[in-house]
């Protein structure tokens, strides 16, 4: 990525503050980040927005994080994938995950905004 475009970072959370704080902590540390606040409406907009990175809770009501990641990772093969939970199910998500050939990296929550922007730093680093 050129220094003169910013990455673009969709945050999918149900719980609004957490979405709404990590997208602000992204743009407070120069990407262009969007706070969405379910597994459908990252999908729907991961179209639009075509994001570098998706950062997703992965217990959420309806569409989980990871059939979300799934989602956008078939449309947009390039976007990287950083998942988060505060549950124990998850272990069972990730299970099935990697069955179908995916391994997702999972920060457990709450993470601390630098944890993540490391960790958004190395998993966005060219290859």
């Amino acid at each position: 990525m050129n220094g003169i475009s910013k990455l673009k970072v969709l945050v999918a959370d149900d719980e609004q503050v957490i979405a709404n704080t990590l997208a602000m902590i992204l743009i407070a540390s120069n990407y262009n980040a969007r706070a969405v606040y379910s597994g459908e409406t990252a999908v729907e907009m991961a179209r639009t927005f075509q994001p570098d990175a998706l950062i997703s809770d992965v217990i959420m009501p309806g569409k989980s994080g990871i059939e979300t990641a799934l989602e956008v990772m078939a449309m947009l093969p390039s976007c990287k994938i950083l998942l988060f939970s505060g549950q124990a199910a998850t272990a069972d998500l990730l299970k099935e995950a990697r069955a179908q050939n995916h391994e997702f990296e999972v920060l457990s929550k709450p993470v601390h905004p630098k944890d993540l922007l490391a960790r958004l730093q190395v998993t966005c680093a060219p290859a």
